[in-house]
């Protein structure tokens, strides 16, 4: 599957931006997805992940209550909906995609999806 994510930004402390995940080439809804970022100098980190259905969805500590992951799987697209953003937020996104054909499991590392796309920037000014 390709991925391609796009919607960043720079938006000031307090805003809202929304992130966009184009999917293609293969079934959208076999896939379990999820987003993390990479701040500078720091690793990877989970965002969120959302099951193959849409149906449970999971989130980082750092980001419980302010961001929301829906998908649309007749549109194969994925979203990050990101509200009350502070500057600890500023990384580039990534989404990232597993193929799970069987069940609405999630996964919250890196390492357990085999799919990733170019990321996109988002800063968030004090």
């Amino acid at each position: 599957v390709q991925l391609q994510a796009f919607g960043g930004g720079l938006v000031q402390a307090g805003g809202s931006l929304r992130l966009s995940c184009a999917a293609s080439g293969r079934t959208f809804s076999n896939f379990v997805m999820g987003w993390f970022r990479q701040a500078p100098g720091k690793e990877r980190e989970f965002v969120s992940t959302i099951s193959r259905s849409g149906s449970s969805t999971g989130y980082g500590d750092s980001v419980k209550g302010r961001f929301t992951i829906p998908r649309d799987n007749a549109e194969n697209t994925l979203y990050l909906q990101m509200n009350s953003l502070k500057p600890d937020d500023t990384a580039v996104y990534y989404c990232e995609a597993r193929y799970l054909y069987y069940s609405d499991s999630l996964y919250y590392a890196a390492r357990e999806y085999g799919f990733w796309g170019q990321g996109t920037l988002v800063t968030v000014s004090s």
